[in-house]
C-alpha cells in the first residue's frame, strides 16, 4: 500500500458499520454527567409541617444552633478537629451558606414521615403544597431544587400516591408552571415495573397538561434488597434505570428501611454499615456514565439537648458526610436544622482541602507541565469536576480558581465534560 498501510478503507467502514449499533446504544445507555449543579444535600420535611418558612426557619434554627454550641471559629475547630489553616474560612462560609442559601434541595414528604391519612386532609395538604411552591418560586424564596416523595408503587398506597402527584402537579401548573428546580422522589422501589409505571404516569401527565414529552423526571429510592439483587441474582439497578426510560436523575440510597431489610439491628443502622456500603458500591456502579446522580442516606441522631450531645451528634455527623464524599457521593439526607452546619462545614473542608492539588493538578495538566504525576483525561475530568462542586455550593469562589489554575468556569465545564453547563 503506499501509504504504509494494509487494511482497505472498506475494512475500517465495514468495522465502523458493524458496531454502529453499539455506538448508539453505548451514547442512549451512557451519555455522561448532565452538566448541571447537584446539591449537597436534600432536606427531608413532612409534609404537614411545610410552610412558606420552612426554608428561612431551618436557616435561622441552623444559625441558632451554631451561635449556642460553636460560636467561633476555635469551638467549631475544636468540636470538629477542623484543620487550624482553615477554620476560620469554614466558620464564615458556614454562617454566610446558612443566611444566604441554608437549603439547596426541599423534599415535601408524602410518605413516611407524612403517614397515611384521610383522603380529604391528604388532598388538601397536596394542593396546599403546591400552592406553597408556586408562591416561593414565583417571589424569589423558593431553595434551587424542591418537590414531594409520594407514596410508592406498592398496591396498598398506589392509588393515593398518584392522585397526590396529580394534585400537586396541577396546582403547579396553575400557579404558574412548573419550576426548573422540581424533583419528585418514587420510594421503596422493589422491581423496574415499578419505575416503569411512574415514567408511564409522567407521560400520562405530560400528555394530558400539553407539556413536551419528558418535561418530569424522578429519583429512585433504594430501600429494598431487592433493587440491589433480583430474584435471578442480578443487580437490579441496571434495570432500574433502564425502566425509567431516561427519566430517572437520581438513585437515593433509604438507611433504615433498607437496613431494616437486612435484618440490621436498629442501634447499627447507619450509613457506614457494611450492608449500606455493599448497596451504594451496587449503585455507583450502576449510575457511572448514566449521568444519574447517587445521594446517600441519613443519620437520625439528631443534634440536639445539652451542649456535650449537640457535640457528640456534630462529630457523627460531619465524619459520616467527610467519609461519604471521599467515596464520591456527593449528596446526602438531612433530617433536622442543626444537621446543617455540620453538612456545610464538611463540604467546604472537604474542597478547602483539596482545593490547592486539586487545582495544581489541573493547571499541570492543561499546560502539559504534570510534575511528578502524570494525569490522564478522566482523571482532569475528575479534577475539573471537584473544582465545580466547590464552586455550584460556596466551598470555592471563582477568583481563586482562575487565579489558581488560568481556567475560566468555561474552562472548566469543556474539561468536566460539561459543555455549555451554567
Amino acid at each position: 500500500m503506499p501509504d504504509g498501510t494494509t487494511l482497505a478503507d472498506a475494512v475500517r467502514a465495514g468495522i465502523g458499520a458493524r458496531l454502529a449499533a453499539t455506538d448508539a446504544e453505548l451514547a442512549r445507555r451512557y451519555p455522561g454527567d448532565p452538566g448541571t449543579r447537584q446539591p449537597v444535600h436534600t432536606v427531608y420535611v413532612p409534609a404537614d409541617a411545610f410552610t412558606a418558612g420552612t426554608v428561612r426557619t431551618f436557616g435561622e434554627q441552623a444559625l441558632a444552633a451554631l451561635d449556642t454550641h460553636a460560636p467561633d471559629a476555635a469551638a467549631l475547630a475544636a468540636v470538629l478537629d477542623l484543620p487550624a489553616a482553615h477554620a476560620e474560612d469554614i466558620h464564615e462560609r458556614v454562617r454566610a451558606k446558612l443566611r444566604r442559601e441554608p437549603v439547596e434541595d426541599l423534599r415535601i414528604d408524602f410518605e413516611d414521615g407524612y403517614g397515611n391519612r384521610p383522603d380529604v386532609e391528604e388532598d388538601a395538604a397536596a394542593a396546599a403544597a403546591a400552592r406553597t411552591v408556586a408562591a416561593l418560586v414565583a417571589g424569589g424564596g423558593a431553595p434551587p431544587y424542591l418537590g414531594i416523595r409520594l407514596k410508592c408503587m406498592e398496591a396498598a398506597v398506589r392509588d393515593r400516591g398518584i392522585r397526590t402527584l396529580d394534585l400537586f402537579l396541577t396546582g403547579l401548573l396553575a400557579g404558574g408552571g412548573l419550576p426548573e428546580g422540581l424533583v419528585l422522589t418514587l420510594p421503596k422501589v422493589t422491581f423496574p415495573a415499578q419505575v416503569a409505571a411512574m415514567a408511564a404516569l409522567c407521560g400520562e401527565f405530560e400528555r394530558a397538561a400539553g407539556l413536551p414529552a419528558g418535561r418530569i423526571r424522578f429519583e429512585v429510592q433504594i430501600e429494598t434488597t431487592q433493587a440491589i439483587m433480583g430474584p435471578d441474582g442480578a443487580s437490579g439497578v441496571p434495570r432500574l434505570i433502564e425502566a425509567g426510560a431516561g427519566r430517572v436523575t437520581g438513585l437515593h440510597y433509604g438507611t433504615f428501611d433498607y437496613s431494616a431489610a437486612c435484618g440490621v439491628g436498629a442501634a447499627y443502622q447507619s450509613p457506614d454499615h457494611p450492608a449500606a456500603d455493599y448497596a451504594k458500591a451496587v449503585m455507583q456502579a450502576a449510575a457511572a456514565g448514566t449521568g444519574v446522580r447517587l445521594s446517600d442516606g441519613s443519620t437520625n441522631v439528631l443534634p440536639v439537648g445539652p451542649r456535650h450531645r449537640v457535640h457528640a451528634a456534630w462529630r457523627l455527623h460531619y465524619g459520616l458526610v467527610r467519609r461519604s464524599l471521599a467515596r464520591a457521593y456527593y449528596q446526602g439526607w438531612d433530617m433536622h436544622p442543626a444537621h446543617l452546619p455540620t453538612r456545610y462545614a464538611a463540604v467546604y473542608a472537604f474542597h478547602r482541602e483539596g482545593f490547592g492539588a486539586a487545582a495544581d493538578r489541573l493547571a499541570g495538566y492543561v499546560a502539559r507541565a504534570a510534575g511528578d504525576v502524570l494525569d490522564e483525561p478522566a482523571t482532569a475530568r475528575a479534577l475539573s469536576g471537584d473544582l465545580l462542586r466547590g464552586l455550584d455550593c460556596g466551598a470555592l469562589d471563582p477568583r481563586e480558581v482562575t487565579t489558581r489554575t488560568g481556567l475560566t468556569r468555561a474552562d472548566l465545564d469543556a474539561l468536566a465534560g460539561r459543555p455549555g453547563a451554567s
